[in-house]
């Protein structure tokens, strides 16, 4: 067994989303626990429990679990059997003020500790350092100080285990935190109102920038709401969340048996399944979701003119021409328009039979080019990109989605850095200069940026 856990491929980032091996990674995720401690002491349940409930946590099309605690191996091993990873929360005194160095220590000393214990096992996901740190300790001790801690507990974590993902899972209240290190951004937000759920969603896409996006908590007493809106709310909360670009959702919880402060909780059930594990309405609404995620139906799939205009791009032609023939979109034409080059770039062309190649005998600009593509392309929607881009597989299903369900003209999204290139494209990347966004709110942009 050893072998095989060290022989798998871990989780990584890939611009806005994750991936895992050759393929995306969407996070489809519960959280499981706190449980009153086993027979070991372990804040979890028995093994023979978790086993069970790692079976039925597999049948509901999850692929991810959040603990709040340090995970034994063993659930480490059970969990990689089954195919799921684990999302860690490290547990620390968040809670109290973290200005002296004493606690400062100790924080960073739990974290490498946690770190420590489960490096370089591939069931691991990822690892939240904090967890909803107070809105009033952070106003007392100032946000800039606070996501330089945390970017400090980032640092530790890598120190104990260099090729792990790390996070910090923030909420609403304290959403103006901005620690640097992490890899992603989580947010645990609880909106049961679906246009202000869309909006925050937009917002935190917004704040979140070249780093995929995942809500680390969303979920729906069913003691107060009841079954039926638990499960229509919880549909579309999952649906839009995709909808929206998010590399991912960690539903609260996975079960009624929750254990906080020494005793169980009676008062609240926000499980998908009861205390004795037996599955409720939600659970399959969930399920149902999760099956269809990430590609809930657009409302249609107008044809998709894709024109790349180049000159003199032998260099990335290829890798941009490549990753076009991979998009995830039903209907789509790919149009080259060869704006003079002098290079290789009409015999790269050739080798792809599928793609329209326009030749200007002589350079005319960037603007002619495109225009050129806009005359020879038949499609209802015109998408350009640059032979220097390669396309996310799915660039055309969030684009074509949102155009259909918005009344704007044109959309655009960011340019993200490819994690192969090198330093020095990162640093022009980040230079003076480059086309950037201007928005007028977190979905209206004052223009849509170029080259």
């Amino acid at each position: 067994m050893a072998s095989a856990v060290s022989a798998q491929p871990r989780v990584v980032v890939d611009g806005k989303f994750f991936r895992l091996g050759e393929k995306k990674f969407f996070v489809k995720g519960v959280a499981y626990g706190p449980f009153p401690p086993n027979a070991l002491g372990q804040p979890f349940a028995s093994p023979e429990q978790t086993a069970a409930d790692l079976n039925q946590i597999v049948a509901l099309a999850a692929n991810v679990i959040r603990v709040y605690d340090v995970p034994p191996r063993w659930l480490l091993d059970m969990a990689l059997e089954r195919g799921l990873k684990v999302f860690i929360d490290i547990p620390w005194s968040k809670h109290l003020s973290f200005d002296s160095a004493e606690r400062r220590a100790a924080a960073r000393a739990a974290v490498h500790a946690a770190v420590q214990a489960c490096a370089n096992h591939s069931a691991v996901f990822a690892y939240s350092v904090a967890n909803e740190i107070p809105a009033d300790l952070v106003r007392w001790t100032g946000a800039s100080v606070v996501s330089d801690f945390i970017d400090e507990l980032v640092l530790e974590a890598k120190r104990a285990d260099p090729g792990c993902l790390c996070t910090f899972s923030n909420f609403p209240p304290t959403e103006f935190l901005n620690p640097r290190g992490v890899d992603f951004v989580c947010f645990n937000v609880y909106l049961h109102h679906e246009p202000p759920f869309k909006n925050y969603l937009a917002r935190l896409q917004m704040a979140a920038d070249a780093k995929p996006l995942m809500l680390g908590e969303f979920g729906m007493d069913s003691l107060r709401e009841g079954e039926a809106r638990k499960c229509e709310w919880l549909t579309w909360q999952i649906e839009d969340a995709f909808r929206a670009g998010l590399a991912g959702t960690v539903l609260f919880t996975y079960t009624d048996e929750w254990y906080r402060d020494h005793q169980l909780v009676t008062d609240w059930q926000m499980g998908l399944v009861t205390a004795d594990r037996q599955p409720k309405e939600s659970f399959h609404a969930v399920q149902r979701q999760f099956k269809a995620v990430p590609y809930f139906p657009l409302t249609r799939s107008p044809r998709v003119s894709v024109v790349v205009a180049s000159y003199n791009g032998e260099r990335t032609l290829r890798g941009c021409l490549e990753s076009l023939e991979r998009l995830n979109y039903p209907d789509y034409e790919i149009i080259l328009v060869d704006d003079g080059s002098t290079d290789t770039t009409p015999e790269i062309a050739a080798a792809f039979q599928n793609i329209r190649c326009v030749r200007h005998e002589r350079n005319l600009g960037l603007s002619v080019a495109r225009n050129s593509g806009i005359v020879t392309g038949n499609g209802e929607i015109i998408a350009f990109t640059d032979s220097d881009c390669r396309a996310d597989p799915d660039w055309l299903y969030y684009l074509i989605g949102d155009l259909l369900e918005s009344e704007f003209a044109g959309i655009g999204g960011p340019n993200l850095l490819p994690l192969e290139d090198s330093a020095v494209a990162a640093a022009v990347m980040v230079s003076p200069g480059g086309p950037a966004h201007v928005m007028l709110t977190d979905r209206q942009a004052e223009h849509i940026p170029g080259c």
